[in-house]
């Protein structure tokens, strides 16, 4: 996982803080901002690669989608992740790692 601390270039200057999660086809950012209020809250980033068009001319793009989450609601977030994450399990087990790089997700979702 890749880390940076206060990114001051570019649109990425209100970044305190950020971790990238390369997990197969898709990367997950994991960036702690602020904003004018002096506010900060987590930026979760899903980037996903998309291959279009034909064999012959193939366009790729990425697609971007994105979670704000403040402070305030991180207690019932992850209430509510770790529920899901729990039914998952006992319905279907753990799942079998990745088969790929070290670098692969491995996120401590606890508060």
């Amino acid at each position: 996982m890749e880390e940076k601390l206060n990114t001051t270039e570019g649109k990425e200057k209100d970044i305190l803080f950020s971790k990238t999660a390369k997990a197969g086809q898709r990367i997950y950012y994991i960036d702690v901002k602020i904003n004018r209020k002096e506010e900060m809250y987590l930026c979760i980033t899903e980037s996903k690669k998309v291959q279009t068009g034909t064999v012959e001319q193939p366009a790729i793009n990425y697609e971007k989608h994105k979670i704000f989450l403040y402070r305030e609601d991180f207690q019932k977030f992850m209430e509510c992740i770790n529920e899901a994450m729990q039914y998952i399990s006992e319905q279907q087990g753990e799942a079998e790692p990745r088969a790929e790089r070290d670098d692969s997700i491995k996120l401590d979702l606890e508060f």
